[in-house]
């Protein structure tokens, strides 16, 4: 019954359909994996993406080491990963358009091993170290229990929107209402029906643009079009928080780098007296200069295009006059293009 609608259980996910062609690779792998190295019966025996349906998989949000474990229940024309709230909120991944991943559970524990994680700072990232096979709504990041579920709003709650009072004024059943009951996990309703979950964009605008100075330029107009955002507060957030530590960490990375082989691909944390390697290989920057500045323009126009603090757009000269002092006499390298 197309007509039908059916109610995620707590640990079904949707996934997009080239994640599905994806996964079938990796099932394909790993069925060899099992018949010629260890000898054992193939297991997927995928022809097509949907035998992937009912199969086990490991859902892990990006810079995390705790997969949470799911099953797949179907594909979805857009580039995005319907789950149950309480599975988002297992992986600390809440709904907002970040980035997650799924890996076939059998690829997670027949593939891995801490020997081949990365020793250096924060290597143990991205590896699923740790493995939830059942969700307690109790044990979730705590962001979903606010997470209204009926499937109408009360003409009182738009009567006490109109007077800006404070939410708890008005009474809506939400999630954490329900902790510990049996209905817990489902009959989550919602407030606006739709034909089709994949209607709408079907990806990312921040995939689809490349450019970082065009995904902020877009952030930006759509902040100037949205009566209720403040885009002098949305440019500055996004100078406080994303640009300044990046100058900052690149300047600290540049003076602190170590210089690489062009040969042998050994690394110095100084370069030798001799000034070439052992090998008699050139040694090179492993820190590029435009690599420090690649934020300044955009935060430069940030701060002159919006109205943010003082104190930010003179941290921005600093940092501008810093990089100066660190390049001084530099010309920047030109192209077959500039003589064009």
């Amino acid at each position: 019954n197309e007509d039908q609608i059916v109610e995620l259980k707590p640990q079904d996910v949707i996934i997009p359909e080239k994640g599905g062609e994806y996964l079938l690779k990796v099932a394909n792998f790993v069925d060899e994996c099992l018949e010629k190295i260890y000898k054992l019966k193939r297991y997927y025996n995928a022809e097509k993406k949907e035998d992937l349906i009912g199969k086990l998989v490991i859902g892990l949000a990006p810079h995390t080491s705790a997969g949470v474990l799911g099953r797949i229940i179907g594909f979805s024309s857009a580039s995005v990963g319907y789950a149950h709230p309480f599975f988002h909120a297992a992986k600390r991944r809440n709904c907002d358009g970040d980035e997650d991943s799924f890996l076939l559970a059998l690829d997670a524990l027949l593939n891995f091993s801490r020997l081949f994680l990365p020793e250096k700072r924060g290597g143990k990232m991205d590896a699923p170290l740790v493995l939830t096979t059942k969700i307690d709504p109790r044990e979730v990041d705590k962001e979903v229990r606010n997470m209204d579920i009926v499937d109408v709003y009360p003409i009182d709650f738009y009567r006490i929107s109109q007077k800006f009072s404070k939410p708890q004024k008005i009474r809506i059943e939400k999630v954490g209402d329900r902790l510990g009951e049996e209905n817990a996990f489902y009959d989550f309703k919602f407030t606006h029906n739709t034909s089709n979950i994949s209607m709408g964009p079907r990806i990312s605008a921040y995939k689809t643009l490349s450019a970082m100075e065009d995904k902020i330029n877009a952030q930006l107009d759509l902040a100037e079009k949205i009566a209720a955002v403040d885009e002098n507060d949305t440019a500055e957030r996004v100078i406080n928080s994303h640009f300044l530590p990046d100058l900052i960490g690149n300047m600290r990375a540049f003076s602190t780098q170590s210089f690489r082989c062009v040969d042998c691909n050994k690394k110095y944390r100084r370069v030798p007296l001799s000034g070439k390697c052992v090998c008699g290989g050139r040694l090179v920057l492993t820190v590029s200069h435009g690599s420090v500045e690649k934020y300044l323009k955009i935060a430069k126009m940030l701060v002159e295009k919006y109205e943010v603090d003082p104190y930010i757009r003179e941290r921005i000269e600093i940092i501008e006059k810093s990089i100066e002092t660190v390049f001084t006499g530099k010309k920047k390298q030109m192209s077959l293009a500039d003589f064009l």
